[in-house]
């Protein structure tokens, strides 16, 4: 591994986990479009790959963390009263409440779609396919908003159980996490900065779970001392950095914007994606 290729995909993956376009297809594309170039197979990939995949996904939660360390210390602390009084009407308490069911539904949906979602790492093809679903997602759900007289601020139980739902199915590269919780957010009538701030706030648990399940059941730590680890620090490094700042941009963006912007460019990406490889898989 290249430290180039880790800086990158940090770069790609800081950007992209936020951003309603999906990190996943994105680092499905630059892994890929890296092996075309320098001619390497592009149905394998390394554990030191894999490794680095986890650390990027470890750098945006720190960027999370960082950003909305408030609100996390007020969620913890209300929802920690909210057990010991039995009292859980504080809005920070019920949104604690609605995070853990709604990581609990995540896994539900996302754990059996987790051997496709692996193959899918060697398909580019099928990953564009579902970007260009996932650009339409976000015009429909923009077109629907658009139509409502009034919008939520808050979060209630049904809408923390679709979302975490649209968390899950983002399991498969291509659809994006972001886009798809912000559009399920749309779609039960909340503001774009509500469904923005409850997915960011959703994706802690679960990319915290993957962070530190799949390294022991899939990782031989035996081989972590061959490993570039100049690379996978920088790669690590500059996606938390990246990751922040796309946070406190995007939030800003979302406030005024349309995501019909994001929705233009993953169904270019998902064309060109998907055009692109077809032509690779033929040879030409």
């Amino acid at each position: 591994m290249h430290i180039l290729q880790a800086v990158i995909m940090g770069i790609v993956q800081g950007l992209s986990e936020f951003l309603p376009i999906s990190s996943s297809a994105h680092l499905v594309i630059t892994s890929n479009l890296y092996k075309v170039f320098v001619d390497s197979s592009m149905t394998e990939q390394s554990m030191q790959e894999v490794f680095l995949d986890i650390m990027l996904h470890l750098g945006t939660l720190i960027a999370v963390l960082i950003y909305f360390r408030k609100d996390i210390k007020e969620i913890i602390t209300d929802l920690l009263t909210g057990i010991k009084t039995k009292n859980f009407s504080s809005e920070n308490a019920k949104l604690g409440l609605y995070i853990i069911l709604g990581t609990i539904v995540t896994v539900l949906i996302a754990f059996p779609l987790k051997e496709v979602a692996e193959k899918l790492v060697f398909n580019p093809i099928i990953v564009g396919f579902l970007l260009i679903i996932t650009g339409f997602i976000l015009f429909y759900s923009e077109h629907y908003s658009k139509k409502l007289a009034q919008k939520s601020e808050e979060i209630d139980l049904k809408t923390s159980i679709i979302i975490a739902a649209a968390q899950g199915l983002a399991a498969l590269p291509g659809f994006s996490r972001s886009g798809l919780t912000i559009a399920a957010g749309l779609f039960n009538k909340k503001s774009r900065i509500t469904a923005a701030r409850y997915s960011f706030l959703l994706s802690i648990p679960i990319i915290l779970g993957a962070s530190l399940v799949y390294p022991i059941i899939k990782i031989d730590f035996s081989d972590l001392i061959n490993y570039n680890w100049v690379a996978i620090i920088l790669g690590t490094i500059v996606s938390g950095i990246s990751g922040y700042i796309c946070i406190k941009y995007f939030l800003k963006f979302v406030g005024k914007y349309s995501l019909a912007f994001f929705g233009y460019y993953c169904i270019i990406a998902g064309i060109l994606t998907s055009s692109f490889f077809c032509l690779v898989s033929m040879g030409l």
